[in-house]
């Protein structure tokens, strides 16, 4: 149930939701006054919410900074690749397709060629409604393998369909090898917070290592602060997806 009304709230939460709904009321309402509200209102969220400057500096502010390679434990016993990077519902199912934030996976992979883990623990059956041809924890164990690192390497957990899943699910992937003791959490940076709570709560307590950055650098050239960019309209979309997800989850207890 929960599942499902996450998947209504997402909907829920897309500006370009709020757009439409705002230009319908301007269509559909009667009263000048009114209408002149709701355009205003429509051209205030186009203007904010298109503004690369301003969305960026939001990201900034919540996403999780990088992490040096060199303040990581020289040495820990595996890396747990969160999954939402793959399209498993995209055919044919004979290959995998990469999405937004795929350096995830390389930063992963980049981990365990580096000597800096032994493992690669990837974690994530599939965040769609409904079942799919295989999960993404599966698509990416099999890009790892084509990458050099041997099967022994990776261990797979394959049914979680959302974060808290993924930490409770993970931490019984560990109950069964002891020899796993230190972990890098790699998830995107602004993904961490939520990821991080929720592998605390289990009991788990990984070092954090973003990926998958939305944010540029600062910059002073005008398309930085002027240029309205659709880019910018998505990001913002996804910051408030993970706000409210990292919200609902410390209300419900989860991290």
């Amino acid at each position: 149930m929960l599942f499902l009304l996450s998947k209504i709230l997402d909907f829920v939460l897309l500006p370009t939701v709020w757009l439409l709904a705002l230009l319908l009321a301007a269509l559909l309402a009667r009263q000048p006054q009114r209408k002149q509200r709701l355009l205003i209102a429509i051209a205030a969220l186009l203007l904010l919410g298109t503004n690369p400057a301003l969305v960026n500096e939001l990201l900034l502010a919540w996403e999780k900074p990088p992490v040096p390679l060199a303040s990581l434990p020289r040495h820990a016993d595996a890396a747990v690749l969160l999954t939402g990077i793959t399209q498993v519902a995209k055919s044919p199912h004979d290959r995998v397709y990469l999405g937004p934030g795929a350096d995830r996976f390389t930063n992963a992979l980049w981990l365990y060629r580096a000597g800096r883990v032994r493992y690669i623990i990837v974690s994530g059956g599939s965040g769609a409604v409904l079942a799919k041809a295989h999960t993404e924890a599966a698509d990416l164990g099999t890009l790892l393998r084509l990458a050099g690192v041997p099967a022994r390497a990776i261990l797979l957990e394959e049914r979680s369909r959302n974060t808290r899943e993924n930490a409770l699910f993970t931490k019984q992937v560990l109950d069964t090898r002891p020899d796993i003791k230190s972990l890098v959490l790699v998830t995107s940076a602004f993904h961490q917070r939520r990821a991080l709570g929720c592998f605390h709560k289990v009991g788990l307590n990984p070092v954090s290592f973003p990926a998958g950055f939305r944010t540029t650098d600062r910059s002073i050239t005008p398309d930085y602060w002027l240029v309205p960019s659709p880019a910018a309209l998505e990001n913002l979309s996804l910051l408030l997806h993970e706000l409210a997800g990292w919200l609902t989850y410390k209300l419900l207890g989860y991290s």
